[in-house]
């Protein structure tokens, strides 16, 4: 994948409802990258801060385009990439600079990394009064202080291991960074809110945001279950701990998601199955007989289900408002969503060497997400943000 230098005028070139404002993005992998990612989307000005080997996540293959990491890709479109060794005295004054045109300072660095070069956030509130300081860090400043801040940590201390895999296997890692995700959203949410809180007070704050915090936020049910009333869930494979039928249910040939959130849902599924009367069943009438008596109708529901296919299934449920879904591949899922109308794939960057990402998830009806950069190379933007920068001096000088 070539990619060359940005022009001096592409840095303030975004357009959107967060044109006009500037990230300094200190962040790596995935949290703070996919965070900064959504704000530039949206229109911000990201610049991109790089140490002098890159975003970790730039050496994470496979898979690969073009020799360039997919891991690094997902994040870190719209935004200009800078190379900048802190420990290098003229280096650091351009992170003040960056920093003096910026509304918001993203950073994961660990608790205190920062402080030797006057970018902890004591620091820059003392310094840059009016600056939102959004730090991410694993487990937070306090007891966590020394604990390395990778996802799958996260997943292993907040609970959501134990809560996942079939219940007489071993507990199982989600298929995603998903906390990292979380947090990302999480970080993107303060930033927005911090902006606002701004904008009548005219004053910045730091926000601190940790994996396990938002690990246990977005674990809601589960962990709001053992906070209100000391439940401790454990492994249920694919079942769902409140509702049942909610889950993958085997048809003639393969598996069919059914889910039931409610009795009339429940009553809509037994009409199609041609069992009616299963609806009108003591131990299935409601949602909690229903849990309570679920290997019971697991298998009557199995042996209904195993008179047709999937497919067959699907569209007749489907007719009748029953949710149900086929179990497809990230290829398939990508597949309908193109089919369904969402256009998932989006083209990040020129004509001549845009690369296919996914697209923002919000659609806003005045100001759309634009993607007029690609992820961009190591240091890309070094001149386009230096010109960039003198340009944003001479205009306050």
């Amino acid at each position: 994948m070539t990619q060359t230098a940005s022009p001096p005028t592409a840095v303030d070139a975004s357009a959107g409802p967060l044109a006009g404002f500037v990230i300094a993005d200190f962040s790596r992998v995935l949290a703070g990258p996919y965070a900064t990612m959504l704000l530039a989307d949206m229109g911000a000005t990201v610049i991109k801060v790089e140490a002098p080997g890159g975003d970790d996540s730039r050496q994470w293959i496979p898979p690969h385009r073009e020799g360039v990491s997919t891991y690094y890709l997902s994040c870190n479109r719209n935004k200009h990439s800078i190379v900048l060794d802190l420990k290098d005295e003229e280096d650091l004054a351009v992170a003040y600079q960056i920093i003096d045109s910026a509304d918001v300072l993203v950073e994961n660095f660990k608790p205190g990394g920062l402080a030797r070069f006057g970018l902890d956030r004591d620091s820059t509130a003392r310094r840059w009064p009016g600056l939102i300081h959004a730090s991410i860090t694993g487990f937070g400043s306090r007891g966590g202080h020394d604990m390395p801040g990778y996802d799958l940590l996260a997943q292993a201390m907040s609970g959501l291991m134990v809560v996942t895999g079939s219940p007489d296997g071993p507990p199982q890692r989600a298929g995603v960074a998903m906390f990292d995700v979380i947090t990302g959203l999480h970080t993107a949410v303060g930033i927005l809110g911090a902006l606002i809180e701004r904008s009548t007070s005219g004053e910045g704050q730091s926000l601190e945001l940790n994996l396990l915090t938002s690990a246990l936020s977005g674990l809601v049910n589960q962990t709001t279950g053992y906070a209100a009333c000391g439940n401790v869930p454990m492994r249920l494979g694919n079942d769902h701990p409140s509702l049942f039928p909610y889950g993958p249910f085997m048809a003639a040939d393969r598996e069919l998601v059914i889910c039931c959130g409610n009795d009339a849902q429940f009553r809509r599924l037994t009409a199609v199955l041609g069992a009616p009367e299963l609806a009108e069943d003591p131990r299935f009438q409601h949602v909690a007989e229903r849990n309570a008596s679920r290997d019971d109708l697991r298998d009557r529901l199995t042996s209904l289900l195993a008179t047709r296919t999937a497919q067959e299934w699907f569209d007749a449920l489907q007719q009748q408002g029953v949710p149900c879904a086929p179990i497809l591949g990230i290829d398939e899922g990508v597949d309908l969503a193109a089919q369904l109308g969402l256009e998932p794939v989006v083209q990040a960057g020129s004509a001549g060497d845009a690369v296919p990402l996914i697209r923002h998830p919000v659609d806003f009806s005045r100001t759309p997400v634009q993607y007029p950069k690609q992820p961009p190379a190591l240091d890309q933007d070094r001149e386009a943000v230096l010109h960039w920068l003198a340009q944003r001096q001479g205009e306050t000088q």
